[in-house]
């Protein structure tokens, strides 16, 4: 190993580093995954070096070339990564110098503080993107569902019992709706980490005249109208994670989505409720049992949320007693960062695949539908349009429900003579509501119910906003 005053840290050391420190402390293992953030970063910081004559025309050259010649290296797997020097800014910056002499120059007005809190930003914001892309691709796959099947009649549950008849599209759609507010949070989270810190030093900026604007237009630190967007204080651009917290949670909060999403898929797809059947390349057999098909995807996304959600616990508790500014603490934002990132996007990818190979038991689901119970609020609420307060009505229905129960017959078999019995007025609600399912959607007119032509008007619009499969 190298001694430490062969380090970039290393002049006030006499004595070797511990094996068990640098084992301890390294980040390499994790952090490489940022090199070409880390380089892009170092390319405009030589940029602004040379602007304000701190380096000649010629050292940014060969600073410049170098790098982009280690960034190809590292992308082919041909870099050889030392783990007695930390972390991916000392690998690239230690081999930059061993390759041309104005390497040195390289960390003039940067400290690894501020150059690892705009790494990450940088990662960051290209990760969102990558993450947007993954849910406008599982939105569209539940779309074409909805398009291909979407009008088959389901029943909803309430406490997974069958309450209401609604079509399969509103139920998907749900879905497409919650997605489309994750898109917005990571949209946001975005937003916000869109501010340079380059030029924040340690922690108290730098004596020398940095142009902070050069660096954060260089790297698309910009607004809308190319204005730079910088940190507006240095102690807080070193120690600030809140767009790593923010993205944390939206990824968890999607993850949760994803969740419900998976167990909805589980319950439709078992024997007993035989809604829908999920291709045999998403599912999986047993060992021992030659006649079972599990739905492992949509059970795996499921318990993928605990990894989401117990990352942003993780970082949340990091932060919560640090002081200002930088802590060594802050090392361990990436592992729950990075896990979260592969995590979100293989899950994303892969429900997005299944769902696509995913067909409808339309006959099951129409005759699951069917269950004159499922009819019961109607005919209550057909009951408050003939004059009777909702809360009797309820009683009216609830009390020929438990009759057809104790009788064995359907809701809709009631005689005349047993409905006039229980009200005089339950006959006519009776006749009114017994009719195609379809028909007694149609009443629902209310913006945001499962109303056949508004379903369709749906449709249409997330069509149109997420453009073709």
């Amino acid at each position: 190993m190298p001694p430490r005053k062969d380090l970039p840290w290393g002049g006030r050391f006499s004595e070797a580093s511990s094996d068990l420190l640098l084992e301890y402390t390294q980040s390499i293992s994790f952090d490489q995954r940022l090199a070409q953030y880390d380089i892009k970063g170092s390319i405009a910081h030589a940029r602004m070096l040379q602007k304000i004559g701190l380096l000649t025309r010629a050292e940014f050259h060969a600073i410049q070339k170098n790098l982009h010649d280690i960034a190809n290296e590292i992308k082919t797997g041909k870099f050889h990564w030392d783990p007695t020097l930390e972390d991916v800014h000392m690998n690239i910056e230690v081999e930059l110098t061993r390759r041309t002499p104005a390497g040195a120059k390289l960390h003039t007005g940067r400290s690894r503080n501020d150059q690892i809190a705009t790494s990450i930003k940088l990662w960051l914001l290209d990760d969102v993107r990558m993450i947007q892309k993954h849910i406008r691709l599982l939105q569209k796959s539940l779309l074409a569902w909805s398009e291909r099947e979407g009008f088959t009649l389901i029943p909803g549950y309430t406490h997974l019992q069958r309450a209401q008849p609604i079509l399969l599209a509103h139920h998907l759609l749900a879905y497409v709706e919650m997605l489309e507010r994750d898109y917005d949070r990571f949209a946001d989270a975005a937003k916000r980490a869109k501010k340079c810190p380059l030029g924040s030093g340690a922690l108290a900026g730098s004596t020398l005249p940095l142009d902070r604007e050069l660096t954060a237009k260089a790297l698309g630190f910009t607004d809308k109208h190319g204005r730079a967007l910088l940190t507006c204080n240095s102690l807080d651009a070193v120690s600030d994670r809140d767009h790593i917290v923010e993205y944390l949670s939206a990824a968890a909060l999607c993850g949760v989505h994803l969740s419900r999403l998976a167990e909805d898929l589980i319950i439709w797809s078992t024997s007993e409720f035989s809604l829908i059947r999920i291709n045999d390349a998403f599912t999986t057999g047993s060992s021992l049992m030659p006649h079972k098909k599990n739905p492992d995807v949509a059970e795996l996304a499921r318990g993928k949320t605990g990894r989401l959600i117990g990352n942003l616990v993780n970082i949340l508790v990091t932060l919560k007693a640090l002081p200002l500014s930088y802590n060594r603490d802050l090392q361990e934002d990436k592992p729950p960062l990075f896990d979260t990132s592969d995590t979100l996007h293989a899950t994303l990818k892969t429900l997005a695949a299944m769902i696509n190979n995913t067909k409808t038991l339309q006959e099951k689901c129409v005759t699951a539908a069917s269950d004159p119970l499922l009819l019961a609020t109607d005919v209550a609420d057909q009951l408050v349009t003939l004059g009777i307060p909702f809360r009797q009505a309820h009683h009216i229905v609830g009390e020929a429900v438990a009759y057809c129960e104790k009788k064995m017959i359907s809701l809709f078999h009631l005689s005349e003579e047993e409905a006039q019995k229980i009200h005089p007025k339950l006959p006519i609600a009776l006749a009114s509501v017994n009719q195609p399912l379809l028909e007694q959607l149609a009443k629902r007119k209310m913006i945001g119910a499962p109303n056949p032509a508004l379903i369709k008007k749906q449709i249409h619009y997330w069509r149109k906003k997420l453009g073709k499969v």
